[in-house]
């Protein structure tokens, strides 16, 4: 199949789970900023982040290691499919174990988190193992089922949970417990005929294959680690050193960055399998070199729109006290392009087997940024948190640009880009130091011009390549 027609076909059934998905989480917002307190949601956020590093560090990267040997090795995903509930279920194991050891020695109400953590770990990890165990036997719409299911059962145990039964904190948590398990078994469902016919090949331990994987998922500790810290070692700090309640102001303050990132993730997911696929053709840096600007241009110019509309959209989702953190969602609009432009490095660098290369970019951003929050939070407190989170992302794509030109040479204007970027700092300054008034939204507006005028001819420049590829 057509390099450019595959990846469109799985952008096409990507966008179709993440625009339902997104979009539902996304009206939830008004929900949970007008139902929990800013420190329950605080509470909830950091439940959140320690699923994001906990998860992908216990299961030694064993979802990334289906989805990579996935593609290229059709007769072994039956072992594959073995191996991830084997590291699944030990990593769940060891997190039961912590959170019972720990249980003596904590609050009734801590131990009941505890007791929800356990549970939310299981679901979760089950749910992230198949989704990229699925993209990896390249049964997409197998992931597309699995991930509307699970927005829907969401949304509606939390419309029960929270505005019919009121249960708090709970029921947000119990929403999730169920919409994740649920979602697991029906992929597992739609899976079996395959799995049962044996085109997976044999459901059985294979060590040769598991030393494989985890030859693989090893480096990749470092790089789920650091990308854990850039994305949420900002919100311990903030919790730490200004309090529960402001981390639960920074933490909404992500939900508008979430638009900008159902794009990334669309693209992100439909990508990954791409790049495993293309990596060895000869046209490879064409090939790369068009899907990178491409992907640059939609995250800019999306960006510099999300910043120009902030108003409006902090007045639809921010409800009561948390109408105060659209202040810090300019910087974490700007963080979200150069994480996604790392990410789209980060897929050819996997694709040739170089973890090690990611982990570095990501390591060294990681140590930039725990840097940074200590040094920023203290004296402009979330807002510090939030720069610390943009400069430390931008080192970290810089790197991992610096890392992927030993695989493949990527012929984008950079001086053009890195203007853009520069226009991108200077609107988000507009926005917040002229507090969205008048003459905010016509510099901005102004930027947002120019941002589409630069783009304009890259732009009609794909659209006549698109037929050569």
């Amino acid at each position: 199949m057509n390099k450019v027609r595959y990846l469109a076909n799985n952008i096409a059934l990507f966008s179709i789970s993440n625009f339902v998905s997104k979009i539902l989480v996304f009206l939830l917002v008004p929900l949970y900023t007008n139902v929990l307190t800013t420190e329950e949601y605080g509470v909830a956020d950091i439940f959140q982040v320690t699923l994001l590093l906990l998860v992908p560090a216990l299961t030694i990267n064993i979802g990334e290691g289906a989805l990579r040997f996935g593609i290229e090795r059709k007769g072994d995903r039956g072992s594959i499919l073995s191996l991830g509930a084997k590291y699944t279920l030990r990593a769940w194991f060891l997190v039961s174990g912590g959170c019972a050891a720990a249980s003596p020695f904590v609050t009734p109400k801590i131990r009941l988190y505890l007791l929800w953590f356990i549970i939310l770990f299981l679901t979760n990890a089950m749910y992230e193992f198949l989704v990229l165990y699925m993209q990896g036997c390249e049964q997409v719409p197998v992931v597309v089922a699995g991930s509307i299911l699970s927005t829907l059962i969401m949304v509606s145990c939390n419309l029960l949970f929270l505005l019919v039964l009121r249960i708090g904190l709970g029921g947000y948590f119990y929403s999730q417990m169920i919409a994740f398990g649920v979602a697991a078994l029906t992929m597992l469902l739609l899976g079996r005929k395959k799995i049962r016919s044996g085109e997976f090949g044999p459901v059985t331990g294979n060590p040769e294959l598991e030393k494989e994987l985890i030859a693989y998922g090893k480096p990749m500790i470092l790089y789920s680690t650091a990308s854990w810290v850039n994305n949420a070692s900002d919100r311990y700090l903030v919790a730490f050193l200004c309090g529960v309640s402001v981390n639960g102001l920074y933490g909404v303050a992500y939900k508008i960055p979430a638009i900008l990132m159902v794009f990334q993730r669309i693209f992100a997911q439909a990508w990954q399998m791409s790049a495993t696929k293309s990596y060895k053709d000869k046209q490879s840096d064409e090939f790369f070199t068009t899907m990178y600007c491409a992907y640059h241009t939609v995250m800019v110019i999306g960006c510099s729109l999300l910043i120009l509309f902030l108003q409006p959209i902090a007045a639809l989702l921010f409800q009561k006290d948390f109408n105060a953190a659209w202040i810090y969602v300019p910087p974490l609009l700007i963080s979200v392009i150069f994480g996604a432009l790392t990410g789209f490095l980060g897929s050819i660098n996997l694709a040739h087997k170089d973890p090690k290369a990611m982990g570095i970019a990501t390591g060294c951003g990681a140590v930039l940024n725990v840097v940074l929050n200590l040094i920023l939070i203290p004296h402009l407190g979330a807002m510090g948190a939030a720069i610390a989170t943009a400069v430390s992302y931008f080192t970290m794509y810089f790197l991992a640009l610096l890392f992927t030109r030993k695989h493949v040479r990527i012929g984008a204007n950079f001086i053009r880009d890195y203007l853009a970027y520069a226009l991108l700092v200077a609107e988000a300054v507009c926005m917040i130091v002229l507090n969205r008034s008048l003459l905010a939204y016509i510099g901005c507006s102004l930027i947002v011009l120019g941002l589409i005028l630069m783009h304009g001819r890259d732009c009609m420049d794909i659209w006549r390549k698109r037929h050569d590829l």
